[in-house]
Formats: C-alpha cells, structure tokens, sequence
C-alpha cells in the first residue's frame, strides 16, 4: 500500500503554503464568528439579523473550507514532530486536531440545522450574494432545540479547545524552545526550522 506523500519539501519541518493558508484562514473565520456570535447575544432588530447573516454565511464558509482542509490533511502528512516532543503530548496534539476538524463540521451543520428546522425562516445567503438552501426540517422543534442546544455547547468547547491549543503552541515555542509555532506561521518557508 502506498504512503500518503509528504508536503513538499525533503526533510521539512514546517507545513506548506496550502496548509498554512487553510489553517489561518479557517482560524480567523472562526474568531470571527465566535466574536459575532458572543457581542450580538443580546442585539435585537435589524442589526441583529445583519449579523446574524454575516454569522450563517461564514459558518456555511467555514464548513466548506473545512471540508477541504480535511481532504488536504488526508493527502498530506503533516511534518514529523521534533524528537523533544513528548509521546504523550504528541497524542494529545493530534487528539485536538481531529477535535478541531469533528468541530469545524459539526458546529456549522448544527447551525445549519438549526436554522432549517425554524417555523418562519429568515432569508439565508452567502453574503447577500445568493440564496443558500435551507434543510428539510422546516417546523421541527425537537430538532431545531437539539440543534440549537448542541450549536451553542460546541461553540464553548470551539472556544475551550481554541484556549488549549493557543496556550500549547506558546508554551511549546516559549518555554520549551520547540519552535513548534514557527513551522505554521505564514511566511515561513515549508522547510524552515
């Protein structure tokens, strides 16, 4: 059986400019819409909506990004992590990122669900571009309270493990001197340490 191939470059330690992008990318999105998400709670009217819109669409774009960034990590290893590196952590690191990857589905299907399952539903678009389809729940409270309830947790566990992997890159490059953050900073070349 043939092994995944590698991201370009011999003997690299950082990621390539595709996985980079992907990663800022998603990352700033999901700030985004957890800040979105978190100053508009009590908002009501029409600047509600507004930023209720802004929040679905970068949802739905988070969604399809991740999709991507997914079949990108499954057709590419990412770099060997440095020899320092604990068994134990990097069994913890890559638990976290799977986490982030079942999140980064998850939270955007839930919203989307959510919405889909609502009695009067909203105009829904992709930043007022074009209409996106809503899913075929319209009126069904259960699951539009499971939905909703299960999008709001998810988003305080986004919020947790976005705290733990900030606080284990820093501590990593900081105090261990791993340079583990380096290698997924934009501009830093794949084969740089």
């Amino acid at each position: 059986m043939k092994s995944r191939p590698s991201e370009p470059g011999a003997a690299r330690s950082g990621y390539s400019a595709g996985a980079i992008a992907f990663h800022w990318v998603i990352a700033l999105l999901i700030i985004a819409n957890i800040v979105i998400a978190l100053a508009t709670d009590d908002w009501h009217g029409p600047a509600r909506s507004a930023a209720m819109q802004i929040h679905k669409a970068t949802g739905l774009t988070i969604l399809v990004l991740s999709i991507a960034r997914i079949a990108w990590r499954l057709a590419h290893r990412p770099p060997p992590f440095p020899a320092v590196i604990r068994r134990w952590e990097a069994v913890v690191a890559r638990t976290v990122h799977w986490l982030f990857y079942v999140l980064m589905i998850v939270l955007p299907l839930s919203g989307w669900l959510m919405i889909s399952a609502a009695g009067q539903r909203k105009p829904f678009s992709w930043y007022g571009l074009f209409g996106l389809p809503y899913l075929p729940v319209q009126g069904d409270k259960a699951v539009g309270g499971f939905a909703h309830e299960t999008h709001e947790v998810l988003g305080y566990a986004m919020i947790a493990l976005i705290a733990l992997h900030v606080a284990a890159a820093l501590k990593h490059h900081y105090f261990d001197q791993t340079r583990l953050l380096a290698r997924m900073w934009p501009g830093r070349s794949a084969t740089s340490g």
